[in-house]
């Protein structure tokens, strides 16, 4: 039987610096693999894990953010992680774990949505009719997404990796902490605002197409704020860590300059 919040590391274990990392929806540790191999992180200890309910893993009783966030905290003080990094439900993750002071360092969000406007409307659709009529629409947005991959631009081995994980995802799972994603992003929290406030150096990074957004006012409120940088990336990218790894680590690697 799978353990949960499965692990996967790369670097020294002794090595100054250190990153969690925590993937997106759906994913497991290792669609972090092609970050985690790029030069400029070369002599820094990465560590990546697979979330509560996402490519197979346990989902336990909470899969709340909050309880995630919980939970990465403590991972993060005990493998002493000078910055952390989330892609998508991975950045929400890291989000709250920074607002909610279980993490004090740099952080990176990748792909993240701060308000239902910014996430695609046909996944807030699958989600909710999933949550009133059982989770075959859910079941039948997993069975594509491993065709979404095949289409990407991606070395072969990465892709049958991340194609054999997405399968492992169960529907009734993907439903409960997707529904928790939404709750959490729906809520009048601000979130733009209060990490704007955070006065933690923070990279927001999405691309210009395919990865979601930020709407007007957010990103209004974030350049406002000089603890805060916004990075674009070109083009049209779905997934950030596996199709732009090289810019994905350049920003990681920004970020550990500025750890205490």
């Amino acid at each position: 039987m799978r353990k949960a919040w499965e692990l996967l590391t790369s670097g020294p274990e002794d090595a100054d610096r250190s990153v969690l990392l925590l993937p997106g929806g759906a994913n497991a540790a290792r669609s972090f693999d092609l970050v985690m191999a790029e030069p400029v992180l070369s002599g820094v200890r990465l560590i990546a894990t697979t979330l509560p309910g996402m490519a197979g893993a346990p989902l336990g009783e909470d899969g709340s953010v909050p309880a995630m966030a919980r939970r990465v905290g403590e991972l993060a003080t005990v493998h002493r992680c000078d910055v952390l990094v989330g892609f998508s439900h991975g950045a929400t993750v890291a989000l709250e774990a920074l607002l909610s002071g279980h993490f004090r360092g740099p952080v990176v969000l990748l792909g993240i949505s701060l308000t239902p406007e910014d996430e695609a409307w046909f996944f807030r659709a699958v989600v909710r009719a999933s949550q009133k009529v059982g989770p075959w629409p859910m079941a039948t947005l997993l069975r594509l997404l491993p065709l979404m991959v095949r289409s990407a631009k991606l070395p072969e081995p990465h892709k049958r990796e991340l194609v054999a994980d997405l399968r492992q995802n169960k529907a009734r799972d993907s439903v409960r902490v997707s529904g928790d994603y939404l709750d959490y992003i729906a809520a009048d929290a601000d979130y733009a605002t209060r990490l704007a406030a955070a006065g933690t150096p923070v990279w927001v990074v999405h691309a210009e197409k395919g990865d979601g957004g930020l709407t007007d006012a957010e990103r209004a409120t974030l350049q406002t704020a000089a603890q805060v940088t916004l990075v674009t990336i070109p083009g049209a990218v779905f997934l950030l860590p596996d199709e732009a790894p090289q810019q994905t680590a350049a920003v990681i690697a920004s970020a550990l300059s500025h750890a205490v």
